[in-house]
């Protein structure tokens, strides 16, 4: 998505107010109920940290790559028109963040992805329709 749209699909968000409530009166069964399946800000760090990963065009597109099965670097480079270095650099950063694996095999370093968590999370997210 280039910038331009980017930037019109923001302030049509930012032109719609959020609804909010007339009154101010806080349902306590709704929020003790809910209260112990909110995420930690830990955790929710943490996530932020992968989403943020993934926010990454080049990197999705290597993920899409790994989804159906491994591959060396070289093979990434040539599928994602990019060098084996810029390659591995985006690979580093996936590894960090537990997305990817690797093996090692003789000179050949081969990625895929870290397990079906990562497998599933592509996939359920290819399918949505923007």
């Amino acid at each position: 998505m280039n910038t331009r749209k980017r930037k019109q699909d923001l302030n049509l968000l930012q032109s719609f107010d959020a609804p909010t409530c007339d009154t101010h009166l806080v349902h306590l069964d709704n929020v003790r109920s809910t209260q112990a399946q909110i995420l930690s800000t830990d955790k929710a760090k943490q996530m932020a940290e992968v989403f943020g990963i993934l926010a990454d065009p080049n990197r999705l597109r290597l993920i899409s790559a790994l989804a159906d099965q491994e591959l060396c670097v070289c093979d990434l480079a040539a599928l994602i028109k990019m060098t084996e270095s810029a390659v591995s650099h985006q690979l580093r950063l996936l590894k960090a963040m537990r997305l990817v694996s690797y093996r090692r095999e003789g000179k050949n370093v081969y990625y895929s992805l870290a397990d079906s968590h990562v497998i599933n999370l592509y996939r359920s997210t290819v399918t949505c329709t923007f």
